[in-house]
């Protein structure tokens, strides 16, 4: 049994990290911050949680030595400041923010707009998708969970970028539900503005483009000429997407890359290759991820990955690297299917 705590236990990433860990069968929750509720019933906030979580929030830990893990659901910019501190006490931590995942103030600067202030643990940071780099946070310090869109591209493109069999300009289109914009409501993901309608948006310029594209690039896609990756809102509440398109590189045999997509698959206990056109509602509510890949005219590949964005897109994927991270069983506490409506 292992000792954690939660930094930021109000959004909807956080309630997801609570609702998961107040059942997992090896990790007792000790503390969750908040400095808005501070000293309100959790279940207050998250009724849902009425009758599982008995604990109130507290404005600060009371001391971060006494866990064994720290989850940081803290925004972009505020968790390089929490951080360091924590890994000074000798906990492990897991940084749910994009402050991590980049592996350079430089890009994350220009990303980012912010002044990174803690450069050492950045390049220190092992990149928290579990399918790709499982025997590296099985021993790290500091997990940088990925961003939800990141993980469904990465998974849908990660067979391919393997074989180096990416060809010219990558085109990934991805859908979200409005819980991925935070708990926080805005103009645009006011009910009455998005609920009818698909809206792209920061188009060329998403802070996850950096992301997706160092991950497949050192995953091997060295032949990829760039990406263009668009971002939409769908007026559903959880679950991404992600549609991909390439060329295939010159040489390159779709059924063998369909049969590599099939052994990714069948190496990873959240990923399911499916022959028929992945939904979303097959996995919201799990850490599943599925994906398919097809073959197109004029040499053009599609591959399609569904998952949901506050489980396997965050929060879920959080509990799989704090699984590997302490020796447990990889699908403690996250073994149940897709609510499948």
């Amino acid at each position: 049994m292992i000792t954690a705590s939660v930094i930021g236990g109000t959004g909807y990433m956080g309630f997801e990290l609570l609702r998961l860990l107040c059942r997992h069968p090896a990790a007792e929750l000790l503390e969750v911050t908040s400095r808005t509720n501070s000293g309100k019933a959790i279940a207050e906030s998250h009724p849902s949680l009425k009758g599982f979580l008995d604990i109130r929030y507290s404005e600060e830990l009371s001391d971060p030595s006494q866990n064994d893990v720290i989850f940081v659901a803290a925004p972009h910019g505020a968790s390089m400041e929490i951080v360091p501190k924590l890994l000074e006490s000798g906990v492990r931590v897991i940084d749910l923010s994009g402050d991590y995942r980049l592996g350079s103030a430089e890009v994350y600067e220009k990303w980012y707009g912010k002044k990174h202030t803690d450069p050492e643990n950045l390049s220190e940071a092992v990149y928290g998708l579990t399918e790709l780099n499982r025997s590296e946070i099985s021993g790290a310090k500091l997990v940088a969970n990925p961003g939800c869109y990141p993980t469904g591209a990465i998974l849908s493109l990660s067979s391919a970028a393997n074989l180096n069999a990416i060809g010219g300009v990558l085109v990934v289109d991805s859908k979200s539900g409005t819980s991925g914009a935070g708990i926080s409501p805005t103009e645009f993901t006011h009910h009455p503005f998005c609920a009818s309608s698909v809206l792209p948006y920061k188009v060329g310029k998403h802070r996850h483009t950096p992301e997706i594209e160092i991950v497949l690039r050192k995953v091997g896609a060295s032949g990829m000429d760039g990406l263009s990756f668009t971002p939409h809102l769908v007026p559903i509440v959880r679950g991404i997407e992600t549609s991909c398109y390439f060329s295939l590189a010159d040489g390159f045999d779709f059924k063998a890359l369909r049969e590599e997509y099939r052994r990714f698959a069948s190496r990873n206990l959240f990923v399911e290759y499916v022959d028929d056109v992945p939904r979303i509602s097959s996995v919201t509510g799990s850490n599943k991820c599925h994906l398919t890949v097809s073959e197109l005219e004029g040499g053009l590949v599609a591959a399609f990955s569904v998952i949901d964005n506050l489980c396997k897109g965050g929060s879920g994927q959080a509990i799989q690297n704090m699984n590997v991270m302490f020796g447990f069983d990889e699908k403690s506490g996250l073994d149940f299917p897709g609510l499948g409506v």
